[in-house]
């Protein structure tokens, strides 16, 4: 290993210390900026304009061929194009079905959809961590379990009309 690869010099080291807080400081104007939903809970499209930014801002600190003016415009067109997307998929609901994943089903009325589990690959010990943060104990008890859009597992619990609760 070359020297070099551990110390190149001061000027990337005050390159760096300087470019930093700037950029920084340039996504946090622009995510407040951009409102509450680039930092939401994430669906898949939101969760890769999140990581193209969280890039970006990592390329604007440390690549030595990008500069400041480059690196935020970048980072100011991720985000307005994330809001045209969104903006477009609030207006026309094709837009939404193609940036968006739908809810899934895993239970209904207590029982395991496996199909559905599999397609997700989501576990019968998830669901059972779902029913359990909704407070109850066993799936027979459960209404349903949806994977939602954002990843995260929501569970029903509770008596409704027709369904009738397992005594197992």
């Amino acid at each position: 290993m070359s020297p070099q690869a551990i110390f190149d010099g001061w000027d990337g080291i005050v390159r760096v210390l300087v470019i930093t807080p700037a950029a920084y400081a340039a996504l946090v104007l622009v995510l407040r900026l951009s409102g509450k939903r680039t930092l939401a809970k994430l669906n898949a499209f939101d969760l890769v304009v999140t990581i193209a930014i969280g890039s970006t801002l990592a390329s604007i600190i440390t690549s030595k061929s990008l500069a400041l003016a480059e690196g935020l415009a970048a980072l100011g067109l991720l985000v307005a194009l994330q809001f045209v997307v969104t903006a477009a998929s609030v207006r026309w609901p094709a837009v939404n079905r193609a940036v968006k994943a739908n809810p899934s089903l895993l239970v209904r009325d207590g029982e395991a959809l496996t199909g559905a589990m599999r397609r997700q690959r989501i576990t019968r010990d998830e669901l059972l961590a779902a029913a359990r943060q909704a407070g109850s104990e066993r799936l027979e008890d459960v209404q349903a379990i949806y994977l939602e859009s954002d990843g995260t597992l929501t569970a029903l619990v509770g008596p409704r009309a027709g369904w009738t609760r397992s005594t197992r």
